[in-house]
């Protein structure tokens, strides 16, 4: 059988009973032809059923740092499975999980040394969520629930999680969680306030005071938000913006939680974004690139500070996660994160992203182009326009995003084509396939624009 029918095969199969967790395409889009099944990856490469390579330029959804084809990864996960695969994190450790424990308290910033490890982002923001009000309430704080999250930041799916996000979608899981509020987000290209630049960001951090007295501080858990908002369109807010905030929350006795669930590991150039800002936050939320999605994984971590409300006796967090701290998984984990500092791939985030930025700059000469964002480690987003003076935004619906995002992955570029083209692949991308994948968008977009000519001002 030719890898051409095999291909037809698996994805005819997939459409019969597989749901896949997209709203990017409509299922009617899928079942068209817009389905793809990869079988094989290497580096910064997937090879889908049919034979066909592309550049896997959102590194699988923000996750895969160390690249694909790691095999050490997957012998450790084996070897780990057939001594120990599971204990019960409710009354257990095994020795996976502790050294992963010891080696994430080693990285983060400041005191954040107490870990508490689950299975994914929106479980991890969750827990981060829960330490929070139950700390408030045994340090006397009954009363404090409420948590101030940002307009258009994403935190997860899970209800507590989705209740958080910014695009949460009302129309089909409202009413959600009571005590959530929602502040603007830092954006220097629409910012809420009319201002330029870091008084932009100034003035996000005001309305987050704003916020706290507006619902009384002794009603405030915690303040949670993305050290950058990829969701929200990789806006990169100055460091006074987090000092602010860091200034803000103490002052206040509110918890400030850091979601570096896409941010960690290496994405931004430096392990954690945190450290672009010099804040240490109260609580860290990891996953996504803790194990480059070689198992599913996630972590809390706490400053000392927080924990220690814990320790006495009757103070146990009153949450638990099934897989939290899968032996197998922490093993993944532990290595990737060996990769990560054998290779040096944090540096290499760093040094490669500049270059993709600066190869995506020649992008602005496309009318569609409002602007290109990114510059920090290997995270960069096209924002597309139909005016660049308005700066209206298509809308992700519009036939123009869907023609784009389908010629992209047709020209071998898989990537998210929204309001914004996110650029966020694999540490492991060498300079000439950056170079390929821009030349993809250019030429895409030349010919989305040559299609919607009588759109675009």
């Amino acid at each position: 059988m030719t890898s051409q029918n095999t291909g037809e095969r698996l994805e005819a199969q997939a459409l019969e009973h597989l749901w896949l967790h997209s709203n990017d395409l409509e299922w009617s889009e899928l079942a068209s032809g817009g389905l793809r099944v990869f079988v094989e990856g290497h580096g910064s490469t997937l090879i889908d059923a049919r034979g066909k390579e592309y550049i896997d330029g959102l590194a699988g959804l923000f996750v895969v740092a160390a690249g694909h084809g790691r095999t050490e990864i997957g012998e450790a996960m084996a070897e780990q499975a057939g001594r120990l695969a599971y204990t019960a994190a409710s009354n257990a450790a095994n020795p996976a999980n502790i050294a992963l424990a010891d080696k994430i308290s080693s990285l983060t910033p400041g005191d954040l040394d107490r870990v508490f490890l689950c299975s994914g982002g929106s479980e991890a923001v969750e827990s981060a969520m829960k330490i929070a009000k139950q700390v408030q309430v045994m340090r006397g704080y009954g009363k404090r629930y409420k948590i101030i999250a940002r307009r258009g930041s994403y935190h997860g799916t899970t209800f507590g999680a989705a209740s958080l996000t910014g695009s949460a979608s009302e129309k089909y899981f409202g009413p959600f969680m009571a005590g959530v509020s929602k502040v603007p987000n830092p954006n220097h290209y629409r910012n809420d306030f009319g201002l330029d630049g870091e008084a932009g960001d100034i003035m996000c951090a005001r309305y987050v005071e704003q916020e706290i007295l507006a619902q009384g501080p002794e009603h405030v858990a915690a303040v949670i938000g993305e050290p950058i908002s990829v969701a929200n369109g990789t806006h990169l807010p100055s460091p006074t913006y987090w000092q602010m905030l860091r200034e803000i929350c103490d002052r206040y006795g509110v918890l400030l939680i850091m979601d570096e669930v896409i941010t960690g590991w290496g994405r931004t150039g430096k392990m954690f974004a945190a450290e672009h800002y010099g804040v240490v936050p109260d609580i860290m939320t990891m996953a996504k690139g803790l194990s480059s999605g070689y198992a599913p994984i996630a972590a809390v971590a706490v400053r000392s500070s927080i924990f220690d409300d814990f320790r006495p006796s009757g103070q146990a967090l009153n949450h638990l996660i099934t897989f939290g701290g899968h032996a197998v998984a922490a093993t993944a984990a532990l290595k990737n994160i060996e990769i990560l500092e054998r290779e040096n791939l944090v540096d290499r985030s760093a040094e490669i992203g500049s270059y993709l930025f600066e190869l995506a700059q020649r992008l602005r000469s496309h009318p569609t182009v409002g602007d290109v964002r990114g510059g920090m480690g290997l995270l960069c987003a096209i924002d597309f326009v139909k005016n660049k003076t308005t700066k209206e935004a298509w809308g992700t619906s519009h036939p123009f995003i869907k023609f784009l995002a389908l010629r992209t992955q047709e020209e071998g570029l898989v990537t998210r084509v929204w309001d914004v083209l996110h650029l966020a692949p694999p540490f492991v991308l060498t300079r000439s396939e950056a170079e390929r994948a821009i030349e993809i968008v250019d030429r895409c977009l030349t010919e989305a624009e040559d299609k919607f000519a009588n759109e675009i001002a």
